[in-house]
């Protein structure tokens, strides 16, 4: 299966509790990562994006938390740092070797409890249980409590989640993404535009609405939207390089997500640069595009009915405790 994971470097863990319905994802590049980052939603929840800046002074970071929670899901992050401190992982300051780790959070309160959201444990969890293998996908980590197609309401979207995917680009040149789902609008085949997973006319029916159309007439009856992508590449990038590379993967959401970058969403693309590999940018951009709309459209696909919120692949088998660690 591709993944995320397939670019050199980088391992991915998660942690989903399925009682409160949340979750968080780590997204690990321990050697070290160039970094870019792109905002195009108006309602975003994030932690240490300065560290992408090209102007910062710290050319690598070491993680990438994502997490659900709303703005209390930020917490994790410090939980990521905690495990990658223990591993002797960091930036080499005068004392000690500080990890670098920015965060970005997804609204998932209205699908479960409230008032458990991830935090630094959950956020070492999902460091510890980082691995290279290919990427779990739907209901799980960041995605556990995500949601799509919220033009009429909770009642009537369905489940979002996570989704990963990678292309090869020449030999050598691996672009891979991963993706966790919980956008205001719908998700579209990229190329018949055909609404895979959105808001329903009516909460027993499977018959999508066009949120596009309602939302051209009549504010969201839900909000709290966001769709978080983490691109990597192992071809080397500068960090202006790495602030493009971000952008240009906005296009793949805007090719599976409708409406997007809407001022209820707080879409926000990573990219990572872990490798040395030459590859001609434009090729990347594209690429990069590619895999960001394949992965949404596998969060989708992936994502089962949770919460009383109807996905589309069937319900798996869980231990049936309350937190579960998937890998």
């Amino acid at each position: 299966m591709s993944s995320i994971t397939d670019v050199p470097g980088i391992r991915v863990g998660h942690v989903s509790n399925y009682d409160a319905i949340t979750g968080c994802t780590a997204v690990l590049c321990e050697q070290g990562a160039v970094g870019g980052v792109d905002v195009r939603g108006s309602a975003t929840g994030t932690q240490e994006l300065d560290l992408l800046n090209p102007l910062h002074l710290t050319t690598h970071i070491h993680a990438i938390c994502l997490a659900g929670g709303s703005a209390f899901g930020l917490e994790a992050a410090s939980g990521v740092r905690r495990w990658l401190e223990r591993k002797g992982i960091g930036y080499q300051t005068g004392s000690a070797k500080v990890p670098l780790v920015p965060a970005a959070i997804l609204y998932d309160l209205g699908i479960g409890r409230s008032d458990v959201r991830p935090g630094r444990e959950m956020g070492e969890s999902a460091a510890e249980a980082a691995t290279p293998d290919p990427v779990k996908e739907g209901c799980v980590g960041a995605g556990t409590g995500a949601t799509v197609g919220k033009a009429l309401g909770m009642k009537n979207a369905m489940k979002g989640g996570v989704g990963s995917f990678s292309q090869k680009l020449g030999n050598n040149v691996v672009v891979g993404a991963l993706a966790a789902v919980n956008a205001l609008g719908d998700v579209v085949q990229p190329q018949s535009r055909t609404i895979i997973a959105g808001a329903r006319l009516k909460p027993d029916s499977r018959e999508f609405a066009d949120g596009s159309k309602i939302l051209r007439q009549k504010p969201p009856a839900a909000l709290g939207n966001t769709t978080l992508v983490v691109v990597a590449t192992n071809a080397r990038l500068t960090k202006p390089q790495a602030t493009k590379l971000a952008q240009l993967a906005q296009h793949g959401m805007v090719q599976a997500i409708s409406p997007v970058h809407t001022v209820y969403d707080g879409d926000v693309v990573f990219a990572l640069s872990t490798g040395s590999e030459e590859a001609e940018f434009t090729a990347l951009g594209i690429t990069a595009a590619e895999v960001v709309a394949e992965a949404i459209v596998r969060a989708a696909l992936a994502s089962w009915t949770l919460g009383g919120v109807p996905g589309i692949a069937p319900v798996p088998q869980h231990s049936g405790r309350p937190t579960d660690i998937t890998r």
